[in-house]
């Protein structure tokens, strides 16, 4: 069982692979057709202007490769085995129990970004951006609260897996810690989705960690989903490497946060995160320090946030700040792997 379901994982991560390659010709036609990419004015934000005013011609809404092929090879398979035993069934991870869920997080919150990178196009919004960040955490949190109320009263989840403890039981409790873990990596997310291939390449080790997560608890439709984005997420690396030939956009960014949260709480994991997602981490918390201690100290920490930006401005190349950051992501990532086996199994 476990051969068999460890090769379906790899063929559907093969087969996602293929098919977001073939989808980015023309995903990518269709979006040259939108107005330039929107990027801030110099004096919203001077250090983020002088790095991309060059990119104003770059087109957005990238992250439309990762969750069509995603929900197109679950639907694809889910039509098809309805018809057809064997083959079919084989490659369908559409389970009520297991993908359900994220598969309906990833769908939403898409939609949601993609509205969002439409006003952007269309020069809505603050300073013509489409929605400001507060709107969207108000949009994060709706979306976490309907979460929430979901695994709490219907699915009746309350505890939490604390690393060499054991599960503790939150109460209700659980309905707050479930709505910030859901915030907490969609602005994370958002926040990191910056530079040439950042967020994609961060993205694809914490995804990868939480396959490895979900195979070995024997989630397997989990892992056959998750392996799917990952291939997705590399086929998008391709052309989202620098210089990008698109950007994510909050319709991939806000998908994938939002997607990570979701699963890290299916498989209660939800407290490995700061290493599955410690870049995550890192980027929000740069910018939580930098509003404090402007309103609090009226001085910056850093030069700008997110703290990527910052390097940007000591002078580092946007590809090493990249490559440094995945390297970070690869080192952490592999430490939580790490310390979930030494908890749960040891």
């Amino acid at each position: 069982m476990t051969i068999f379901s460890a090769t379906r994982v790899l063929m559907l991560f093969a087969l996602s692979f293929v098919v977001a390659l073939l989808i980015t010709p023309p995903v990518f036609s269709f979006l040259q057709k939108f107005h330039k990419s929107n990027i801030r004015d110099e004096e919203s934000a001077p250090v983020f202007y002088q790095y991309h005013k060059d990119k104003s011609s770059t087109p957005t809404m990238g992250g439309i490769i990762i969750w069509a092929t995603v929900l197109g090879i679950a639907f694809v398979f889910l039509i098809l085995g309805n018809f057809l035993d064997g083959f079919a069934n084989y490659f369908n991870f559409v389970n009520r129990s297991e993908t359900f869920i994220p598969l309906f997080a990833l769908a939403f919150a898409a939609a949601i970004g993609l509205f969002d990178d439409l006003m952007g196009i269309k020069g809505i919004g603050p300073h013509g951006g489409g929605l400001k960040m507060r709107h969207k955490i108000l949009l994060y949190t709706l979306a976490a609260v309907l979460g929430a109320w979901w695994f709490y009263f219907r699915l009746g989840w309350h505890t939490v897996y604390v690393p060499f403890v054991g599960p503790l039981d939150f109460g209700w409790w659980y309905l707050p810690f479930f709505i910030f873990v859901i915030v907490a990596t969609a602005f994370s997310a958002n926040e990191t989705d910056g530079l040439d291939g950042l967020l994609g390449g961060v993205s694809l080790f914490s995804f990868v960690a939480l396959d490895v997560v979900a195979f070995v608890l024997h989630k397997y439709d989990l892992a056959a989903m998750i392996a799917t984005i990952v291939g997705a997420l590399l086929a998008f690396l391709w052309f989202n490497i620098h210089p990008a030939k698109f950007f994510m956009g909050d319709t991939g960014s806000m998908s994938l946060g939002i997607t990570l949260g979701v699963i890290a709480l299916m498989t209660d994991t939800s407290l490995f995160l700061p290493f599955f997602a410690f870049i995550f981490v890192v980027e929000s918390g740069s910018v939580i320090i930098q509003v404090l201690s402007r309103k609090l100290r009226k001085k910056k920490v850093f030069l700008s946030t997110p703290i990527h930006h910052h390097f940007q401005g000591l002078g580092w190349p946007e590809s090493q700040i990249t490559m440094r950051f995945w390297i970070v992501s690869a080192v952490m990532t592999t430490l939580g792997l790490a310390i979930f086996f030494l908890t749960r199994f040891a």
